[in-house]
């Protein structure tokens, strides 16, 4: 592995002359035989490369950063979410790091980001290991062609073995994922997790594509049909979108990221970020058939004396991931493109038994729970979690948006109106009760209602309109027992149930108010009311 610092550009904030060796473009055997050889982790029985990423095991959203400046200052979402960074600090704290990386070998890739070639991005990624340049090649588009020589339009520079001094660089920790859309910079340091560094170039595309090319950016799964007919799927963790977006009579566009052009849906990225926790053949088995050679699995565990993956062990983190290519699934768009949906579908793992397991969103509903991104955690899914909690995260990843969630509900808004799309809520949740009284849906069921849905089969069933959540929820739907159909009827104690549907629906309610002064009256309107009795 040869170094060749002489053919890459001085891009003035990393002098690669300076740094021990480049190592350019590597491939995947290549990048693993370097994680060996640099005993950045080991070779399971299928031949993966697992690694363990140090004190991170997933994203700090407390110490991501976006530096304050004429771009940013006035359109910036700022609060929570999107922390100011000053630009002089970022300066200062940019060339401690570069520096910090001139003393070292270094991993250069170049790669791209969206598949839809009028918005795809030119991205160079500089890792400290060879583990997180793996990664990035699976993760963002591979170009058929490289030119060293070139300048990037972003520059990602991961620095896991810098850590940064918060007293003197405006930090919070040592730990830092900081945007710089001037530089057009992502500068992580302090953390070896690769999701930062995957979800950094997300955070850019949900600036740049909604506010710039008017194209909406999008936390969601995608698949289409042998007719070309797209489905996406919205949802947090827990909820199903992997599973339910991968249907073995359906191709897979992508698990994660997408945008919405004029009539396409494009896929940014070129590979997959699958959770391995109690992962089986069974329940999944393209990401199970995934785990081979050149990919890379994070955090997990093997089977003591073995080097065979103990999926159902999270001491480390619950968080265990694998990394593959999308070549690596059977039946991957190879385009990365479809046209433009005709069903989406928000899930939600509701853990109070309270929503219905499938219903029809107007346009104004389908905003108004679209900003809302709810869904419930159930006890063992994070510490001090022992009962149900309501989770809210706007657009479904409220952690990557830059801009205020509203700019994203209008702009979803307007495409469903344009191409005519059906807009569905499933509830991936409990149904007859909450978490310990209930049941989960079955899986059968969901995908049963899904196909229906995709399939037509219940656009012009008979409805009935839940009273509190004013949801459109059909009476009948092919291969689903009716009686789970309303959720009410499930319930052994009616009253109870209305109770938690007032009070689930009062969490709602609450959660809108900060969106409120942004939103129109119809977006409002369409949330829940809460009823005294149903």
């Amino acid at each position: 592995m040869k170094s060749i610092s002489k053919k890459l550009p001085d891009l003035g904030y990393l002098n690669l002359d300076r740094a021990k060796t480049v190592l350019y473009q590597l491939t995947p055997a290549q990048l693993v035989e370097a994680a060996l050889l640099r005993e950045e982790g080991v070779l399971a029985e299928t031949g993966a490369l697992a690694i363990d990423t140090g004190e991170f095991t997933g994203r700090s959203p407390k110490d991501r950063f976006i530096v304050d400046d004429a771009i940013t200052r006035d359109i910036v979402w700022w609060g929570e979410v999107n922390i100011k960074f000053d630009s002089n600090k970022f300066d200062t704290l940019l060339q401690k790091v570069t520096d910090h990386l001139s003393e070292r070998a270094i991993f250069v890739r170049d790669s791209s980001a969206c598949a839809n070639e009028k918005y795809h991005i030119d991205i160079r990624v500089i890792t400290e290991t060879a583990y997180q340049n793996l990664f990035v090649h699976h993760l963002f588009r591979r170009p058929e062609v490289v030119n060293p020589a070139s300048i990037p339009e972003w520059t990602v520079i991961a620095a896991p073995g810098f850590k940064a001094d918060p007293a003197i660089d405006g930090t919070r920790q040592p730990n830092f994922s900081i945007l710089n859309f001037s530089k057009k910079i992502v500068l992580i340091g302090g953390t070896g997790y690769t999701g930062e560094i995957k979800k950094g170039i997300f955070s850019v595309l949900n600036f740049v594509l909604p506010h710039q090319k008017k194209v909406l950016s999008m936390h969601c799964s995608a698949n289409t049909g042998i007719k070309g007919d797209t489905a996406i799927f919205f949802g947090l963790s827990g909820t199903g979108k992997t599973t339910l977006s991968a249907d073995p009579e359906r191709s897979l566009i992508g698990d994660d990221e997408h945008g919405w052009s004029d009539y396409t849906i494009f896929n940014f990225e070129g590979g997959c970020y699958a959770k391995c926790a109690d992962l089986t053949p069974e329940k999944e088995p393209q990401i199970f058939n995934a785990i081979k050679f050149g990919a890379l699995l994070e955090n997990i565990n093997f089977i003591k004396g073995t080097r065979e993956v103990n999926f159902c062990n999270i001491d480390k983190t619950e968080n265990t991931r694998v990394a593959y290519p999308m070549y690596y699934v059977d039946n991957a768009v190879m385009s990365s493109l479809g046209s433009s949906p005709k069903n989406i579908f928000f899930l939600t793992a509701d853990a109070f038994g309270v929503l219905p397991p499938i219903s029809k969103l107007s346009d104004a509903q389908a905003m108004y729970y679209f900003i809302s991104g709810y869904t419930a955690k159930v006890a063992g899914t994070e510490t001090g979690i022992i009962e149900p909690k309501t989770t809210f995260s706007a657009c479904f990843g409220e952690a990557f948006l830059p801009l205020h969630p509203v700019t994203y509900a209008r702009l979803l808004g307007s495409k469903l109106k344009e191409h005519d799309v059906n807009v569905w809520l499933i509830n991936t949740g409990w149904t007859g009760g909450p978490y310990g009284v209930g049941k989960r849906m079955k899986l059968k069921y969901t995908r049963a209602m899904i196909t229906a849905a995709i399939n037509g089969e219940i656009d012009h069933a008979h409805y009935q309109e839940h009273p509190v959540f004013n949801l459109q929820m059909p009476v009948s739907c092919p291969n689903v027992p009716d009686n789970i159909l309303n959720p009410r009827s499930t319930w052994a104690d009616k009253d109870s149930y209305d109770e938690k549907a007032n009070n689930l629906a009062l969490a709602f309610i609450k959660n809108f108010e900060q969106y409120a002064t942004q939103s129109n009256l119809e977006i409002i309107n369409a949330g829940p009311n809460v009823t005294i009795s149903i």
